[in-house]
């Protein structure tokens, strides 16, 4: 893919505030006034099949902070409250249980936070048993951990992999140093080395890079310098996410100046950077900020039309209920979202109680599940095919959406998207915009009062 060409005014154009689509509508729109009793019963509801399951452990303890993080988080260096905390994830599983299809298969679980290498080994393992305990765990599951390379010792990677947890993604952002400490995150890169090399050698089958680009003093050379170093780990796949300056939802953001960060014309070359770099050494531009090994399952995926998108990124098992659990984790089911509480004392609190942690939550109308399919499978697929979207949703699609697809004009006439009279295909250039292609399927953003959402590039 080739974006040497790109007119910045035309992506100037596009970069404005919107949502990341892990789910539809967003976790904005979720509300306290979606009773307790309304979200049990539809738990209920969703256990009366054997649905798969996929579980989300949201471990949110950090040593420091990152000055970029948009993460749900707690900081301290008390090594002591991991413990604790599992004391109160094993209260939410044993509450949750007595709702649960026992027959229900899990084939995906995921540790994110957070740092869920705060824990120390023993404690994943604790974590591990009550899983496996407590879940009709797949023998070929598919289970994932986000790593902090700093203050990581091999014991963990031992104590992750006897559990059953096959794939890592590790925290790099930049391998800079004048990056590293404006966001007060040093970690060398012969750091991250050792803890790829951990990883391979103990048999983890896959392997994530998660870099951020957008941070203080950073120009395409020294990202192309990362690039280049991180390649030699061959990772399976690339996340490479855009900065989110969002200093009203987390103030403290504000330590990054304006003087410091990259201009849009700077930001643009480093995406550049990033697209051509991977690409050309064989890496498949999954979309938005994904990219993977042509070999890699979500390439094979894409390619074959079942990629999903969730609340944990694109997925190969977006035909599982997420149940997740921990502070503000947010679970999914068919028609239904619920939120835990976001803060530490109120989850511990309710708990306590003898109570779901359960603080908002939605309940999906008929129209939000025809604009949740479209939208995915405009992400996902790069395209969308009429008929068979007809076929899958029950509607005339171009006759219900015969607004929206009106309104893709100005979007082919700049290039990001080409049109037939039974489909459409995002180009590449599309897929740099694709949430703003999907933002013409939301029915609520025109409703949008306040700054709720990052900008697309």
């Amino acid at each position: 893919m080739n974006t040497l060409n790109v007119n910045l005014d035309l992506i100037k154009k596009y970069n404005v505030p919107g949502p990341r689509y892990t789910s539809y509508p967003p976790a904005t729109h979720f509300t306290d006034a979606v009773k307790f009793d309304a979200l049990r019963d539809s738990i209920v509801a969703n256990n009366t099949g054997e649905r798969e399951l996929s579980l989300y452990f949201h471990l949110p303890f950090c040593y420091s902070l990152c000055w970029f993080c948009g993460c749900t988080t707690v900081i301290t260096t008390k090594q002591e409250v991991s413990g604790t905390y599992l004391d109160y994830i094993q209260k939410e599983i044993t509450l949750l249980k007595q709702f649960l299809n026992p027959r229900r298969k899990v084939v995906q679980f995921h540790f994110g936070g957070g740092s869920p290498t705060f824990l120390q080994p023993d404690e994943i393992r604790r974590l591990g048993e009550l899983i496996h305990s407590n879940f009709n765990v797949s023998p070929d599951v598919e289970a994932s951990v986000e790593v902090d390379p700093r203050r990581l010792q091999r014991e963990h990677v031992t104590a992750l992999l006897e559990i059953g947890v096959n794939r890592a993604s590790l925290g790099v952002q930049d391998n800079n140093p004048e990056v590293q400490k404006a966001v007060h995150r040093i970690q060398p890169f012969a750091m991250t080395e050792q803890v790829s090399d951990w990883l391979r050698e103990t048999g983890f089958r896959s392997l994530n890079i998660d870099l951020i680009y957008g941070l203080p003093f950073q120009t395409a050379e020294s990202f192309e310098k990362t690039l280049n170093e991180i390649l030699t780990l061959s990772p399976d796949r690339f996340a490479v996410f855009s900065y989110a300056h969002v200093p009203w939802i987390k103030p403290h953001q504000k330590i990054l100046k304006d003087d410091v960060l990259p201009t849009a014309e700077t930001k643009l070359e480093l995406l550049k950077t990033t697209i051509e770099t991977l690409t050309t050494v064989g890496y498949d531009y999954i979309g938005m900020d994904h990219f993977a090994k042509s070999t890699d399952e979500l390439a094979v995926a894409q390619r074959q039309k079942t990629l999903q998108r969730n609340f944990q990124g694109y997925s190969t098992h977006g035909g599982a209920d997420i149940y997740a659990f921990g502070m503000s984790a947010i679970s999914q089911a068919d028609g239904v979202y619920w939120q835990n509480e976001k803060e530490l004392p109120d989850y511990y609190r309710e708990l306590d109680a003898g109570k779901l942690p359960l603080h908002k939550g939605y309940l999906m109308t008929d129209d939000d599940k025809i604009r949740r399919q479209t939208i995915m499978r405009l992400m996902c697929d790069l395209s969308l095919d009429y008929p068979a979207m007809s076929q899958k949703l029950g509607i005339n699609f171009t006759d219900y959406f015969v607004n929206e697809l009106a309104s893709l004009s100005d979007l082919e006439a700049d290039g990001l998207l080409q049109r037939s009279p039974t489909g459409l295909t995002i180009t590449d250039l599309g897929r740099l915009l694709i949430r703003n292609i999907a933002m013409r399927f939301d029915a609520y953003l025109a409703q949008e009062k306040e700054r709720r959402y990052s900008r697309t590039i």
